[in-house]
């Protein structure tokens, strides 16, 4: 039995999958490591760590091998997106890395859009200025660290760094540039005109490849620390969510993602990188060859539930919460809520709104709430969608992924709001998944990605949209939609008071 390795490292963890020539996951070894909260709005990482926790991680899954370890073929990686790692010519890090999360860099982006124009950031990157975004915090950095930045050899994403020390490779693949603000996504290229106007060294951008592309074999330092092959074939890899977009089958134009953890995500494959969505949704390169996906963000979907349960039910569990809901008809006898705990992204990107409930009376109980929080997070989630739809997508089925799916209701309320085909997977389809299949592809075992997601992937259940429910729901969405815009000013009045 031939196997690969899926690389998946997060925010909190790196995660390490062993997945054979069918598609079963073997053997899954995870390793944290920690923020570093040095300052409100700062979030950073040692980037060392991640080479660590990930050392370890794959010595103790060649434990769990034993002597099939010299049948692993490949490596590939999934990786948090957007993350500055600054290094150095010796190929160190010269300071903690700053991740997607950081939130320091308003005034940065604020310059960016004033130094460049939004139309040419939009033309050129086919996406918005946000804080999350690579470029402010290179800004950042050498506004703010100026020694600092003159030290720095190259600009790497969390992966990459992490693959750059295990086979002193460095590289960077399309799908991970694409969130870094300097790349010309449609013409898969570093843009010389937002280098230019932000004077960053060409020099200092990584070299770009596929993420499916072969980049090299493991260090044999590496290779005697963990117990891996010397022939190992160690590909790029993507960006989480490419990856995840992936292990989910996401690889042409019928199908969509919705994926609901801490945030959410909507996702859409594109076979073209010239649609126009005026920064309104991200717009990045795929992580199969020569194609791209358009994404909209709810950043607290998975976390609005989460934040309830912890809140008003903290001994509670989910699935009583969510018996709750179920006994409560579709609109939640007249409660809304915004799921704007931590600000929005799209289609508002604010970081100063902030959650609601509106509609609220003294006939509603916690089952209404819940529901209420259900339905907002998913119509959150529709604002995204349509904005796909209105640029002509047809959007008819929809793979769903992430905490939502251990619920029937919410896979059904998906169903019902955003009126098309839901489609709940067996196994794990995470991004980790996602990085397997690309060093799947990459070593052969199949001629396309394609055709490893029908050899890896199958379905469980499908949910079918109820037409009056989404009639129902068509007219409470209208109501959410006018929430934003009522409660955006009482939000930024009430910012003095936090």
């Amino acid at each position: 039995m031939a196997y690969v390795i899926g690389v998946d490292l997060g925010t909190s963890a790196v995660k390490v999958l062993l997945v054979n020539r069918a598609g079963d996951i073997v053997h899954e070894v995870s390793r944290p490591y920690p923020l570093i909260h040095e300052k409100a709005g700062y979030s950073e990482q040692d980037p060392d760590e991640w080479v660590n926790q990930t050392i370890q991680a794959l010595k103790e899954l060649v434990q769990q091998i034993g002597g099939e370890v010299s049948q692993v073929e490949g490596m590939s990686f999934s990786g948090q997106m957007h993350g500055l790692v600054l290094v150095g010519s010796d190929n160190k890090p010269l300071r903690p890395a700053i991740l997607w999360n950081d939130t320091r860099t308003s005034a940065q982006c604020k310059q960016i859009y004033e130094t460049a124009g939004k139309d040419t950031v939009h033309r050129l990157t086919k996406n918005p200025a946000l804080e999350g975004f690579t470029l402010p915090k290179l800004l950042w950095v050498r506004e703010h660290e100026p020694e600092l930045y003159e030290q720095a050899a190259v600009f790497m994403l969390p992966k990459d760094y992490l693959r750059l020390h295990l086979t002193g490779e460095c590289h960077t693949d399309f799908s991970d540039a694409g969130g870094t603000l300097l790349l010309d996504v449609e013409n898969k290229q570093w843009s010389e005109e937002m280098c230019r106007l932000f004077a960053i060294k060409p020099s200092l951008c990584p070299p770009l490849v596929e993420a499916s592309a072969e980049v090299g074999r493991l260090k044999e330092a590496v290779c005697r620390e963990t117990g891996l092959p010397s022939t190992l074939k160690v590909f790029a890899g993507g960006a989480d969510n490419a990856c995840g977009a992936i292990g989910a089958g996401i690889l042409d134009e019928t199908k969509t993602l919705v994926s609901i953890g801490t945030s959410g995500v909507v996702l859409s494959y594109e076979e073209a990188g010239n649609k126009d969505f005026a920064g309104k949704v991200h717009y990045f390169n795929h992580g199969a060859p020569d194609v791209y996906y358009t994404m909209g963000v709810t950043l607290a979907a998975g976390h609005s539930l989460s934040w309830f349960k912890e809140t008003f039910a903290s001994d509670e569990s989910f699935e009583s919460l969510l018996a709750e809901a179920e006994a409560v008809s579709p609109g939640a006898n007249g409660l809304l809520f915004t799921p704007y705990l931590s600000g929005e992204r799209t289609p508002h990107a604010d970081a100063m709104i902030r959650a609601s409930f509106i509609g609220a009376s003294p006939t509603h109980q916690r089952g209404h709430f819940v529901r209420a929080v259900l339905e907002g997070i998913t119509f959150s989630l529709k604002e995204s969608l349509d904005l796909f739809r209105q640029q002509g997508k047809e959007i008819k089925t929809i793979v769903s992924i992430g905490g939502a799916v251990k619920s029937p209701l919410w896979l059904q309320l998906q169903a019902d709001v955003f009126q098309a085909e839901i489609v709940k997977l067996k196994g794990d389809q995470g991004p980790g998944m996602g990085a397997a299949m690309l060093a799947a592809y990459g070593s052969g075992w199949f001629q396309s990605l394609a055709e490893c997601a029908d050899a890896f992937l199958t379905v469980d259940q499908v949910y079918q949209p109820n037409v009056d429910r989404g009639a129902t729901y068509e007219g409470l969405f209208s109501i959410y939609q006018d929430v934003y815009s009522a409660t955006a000013g009482l939000s930024k009045r009430l910012a003095a008071f936090r």
